[in-house]
């Protein structure tokens, strides 16, 4: 390939003029906008692999926490989170979030184009924000595991990547949207500051778990008895693998490295370079502080109760998560100090959220909930009280309005940040609720809901999978199995004489080889 001089001698002559001058000025100036072109999409694809590897965290935690005979179910919701969340992203929840940003159209409530990656987008983009999509849809998967359908799975998971994300995205991040403050006149002067996602990701699908958590109900036997009479403590159900639990909280971390400096979307330059690197530490420190908080917060409150001193791996991890779940609004615009403060606000948090949880009687079989309800709200909030000025223009080039300990600082008081900090929470909070409760409502009214009792005794790998996760498998009751099998013998009979002749090719199994004949059936029956 000839270089940018060769090219413009053999157009301008060899000779020192102003024409080759400026030619060979102008194919440099091409040259430096192809390779920040080409580093930039490479940044974002690399991030996006590193949030994309959240999905292993998530399927790893969601698995380590529940019991054994549901982990084949939970891994695969895992799976399926990644492919129906493509098709709902790709077909229209790109569209809501991003179409038509034009800031001459002003304020829109919803994406209008796009669909289907129809019109001029930037893949490495959309394949960034595909993997956030499908980060807050395994925050549900988490809540609701153990007594749910695949088909309410499916359905909603479709439902939140297509729909209630994008419009969450697009009145954050977009340039039409009416909170966002990349708009043309952001709201009250300065739009709301949430850099990565603690509101529109994990708020969002914090909101939707708690929702369907409690139109789902407990697991059996969590809170009350058979008999519906409620038990004097709540029954613990797992973890099962705390190892499991470990990997996928380390998982979960190490993605976090895509999920929050790679939200500055440009590395090119030494501005980006620098809000990345802060992202980066500021993740760091709001991890470990979430993480120290929550263990020996934990530890204290057990031993002015027993006397003695314990130390909760779960309160260590959630605290963790909770701390990423709450620096990632702020992670571009507050100092590392204030990073660590909400990490430890953050452990906190989580640990009165989960109590406040089993209080109340919600079931959630990962404590979600508390880790990104909660965490993402006090995210956003903690944005709007620890944003300082030069941090706030290095990310968003304005210093008007900062956070509101700042300007107490600056003796304003000036609440703009902060208030619309607040109503981005209420936003959040009124929009996931008013649209996945009668979501939620449609799918118990089909009876789409939640998996029929004898099989959630069972379990879902027995019951829908076609065996258990672990040769091991101890935790099904064998009368529960049995009676699991002779229903679905009756089922197939039934079957049977409605087609006048065999349904199946293999005979029906005896009664007394329940474990073989739940391998070999399962599946077979149609949904209760």
């Amino acid at each position: 390939m000839s270089s940018a001089f060769e090219v413009c001698t053999a157009q301008h002559g060899s000779d020192l003029s102003v024409e080759l001058l400026q030619c060979v000025s102008d194919a440099a100036d091409a040259g430096r906008e192809d390779i920040s072109s080409g580093l930039n999409s490479f940044f974002l694809i690399y991030a996006g692999a590193l949030v994309f590897f959240m999905q292993l965290g998530f399927a790893m935690l969601c698995a380590g926490s529940i019991r054994e005979k549901n982990v084949k179910n939970v891994l695969l919701w895992n799976l399926l989170d990644s492919a129906g969340g493509a098709f709902g992203f790709w077909s229209i929840g790109f569209a809501f979030a991003y179409g038509g940003q034009d800031k001459s159209l002003g304020k829109t409530f919803i994406g209008t184009s796009g669909f289907f990656l129809t019109g001029d987008t930037d893949m490495e983009f959309w394949f960034f924000q595909y993997t956030f999509a499908c980060a807050l849809s395994s925050i549900v998967a988490g809540t609701i595991a153990e007594r749910t359908k695949m088909m309410a799975y499916l359905c909603y998971s479709i439902f939140l990547c297509g729909f209630l994300y994008p419009v969450c995205a697009h009145a954050f991040w977009s340039s039409n949207g009416f909170l966002s403050a990349f708009a043309a006149e952001p709201l009250w002067g300065s739009g709301v500051i949430d850099f990565a996602g603690s509101g529109p990701v994990h708020m969002c699908g914090g909101v939707a778990a708690l929702v369907m958590a409690i139109i789902l109900g407990p697991r059996r036997g969590r809170f009350y008895d058979d008999d519906g009479v409620e038990l004097d403590e709540p029954k613990a159900m797992g973890p099962h693998s705390v190892a499991l639990q470990f990997l996928g909280t380390f998982a979960l971390w190490f993605g976090w490295y895509g999920f929050n400096p790679g939200s500055s979307i440009y590395i090119a330059t030494a501005a980006s370079g620098d809000v990345s690197s802060l992202a980066a530490v500021n993740t760091t420190l709001g991890s470990a502080a979430g993480a120290l908080s929550g263990m020996f917060t934990s530890t204290v409150v057990d031993e002015r109760k027993t006397g003695v001193y314990t130390w909760d791996t779960t309160a260590a991890m959630n605290g963790c998560l909770t701390g990423l779940v709450a620096i990632t609004a702020g992670c571009a615009t507050v100092e590392p100090w204030a990073a660590f403060v909400i990490g430890i606000t953050a452990g906190w948090i989580y640990l009165a959220a989960s109590a406040l949880m089993i209080k109340l009687k919600i079931d959630d079989a990962v404590d979600a909930i508390p880790v990104h309800m909660f965490g993402g709200m006090w995210g956003v909030i903690a944005t709007g009280l620890f944003t300082s000025p030069r941090r706030l223009e290095t990310a968003f080039n304005t210093t008007e309005n900062v956070g509101w300990f700042y300007e107490w600082g600056r003796g304003s008081g000036n609440f703009t940040l902060l208030g619309c900090q607040l109503v981005s929470v209420l936003f959040v909070l009124g929009w996931s609720a008013c649209i996945f409760t009668p979501f939620c409502m449609l799918l118990k009214a089909l009876n789409w809901l939640r998996i029929d009792p004898l099989e959630e005794e069972v379990g879902m790998d027995i019951s829908r999978h076609k065996g258990p996760a672990y040769e091991s498998e101890g935790s099904a009751k064998a009368e529960a199995v049995a009676e699991l099998s002779a229903s679905r013998r009756d089922l197939m009979n039934i079957s049977q004489s409605m087609s006048g002749g065999k349904a199946f090719s293999r005979e029906a199994p005896k009664a007394e080889e329940p474990d073989k004949d739940i391998s070999v059936q399962a599946g077979s029956a149609h949904d209760a």
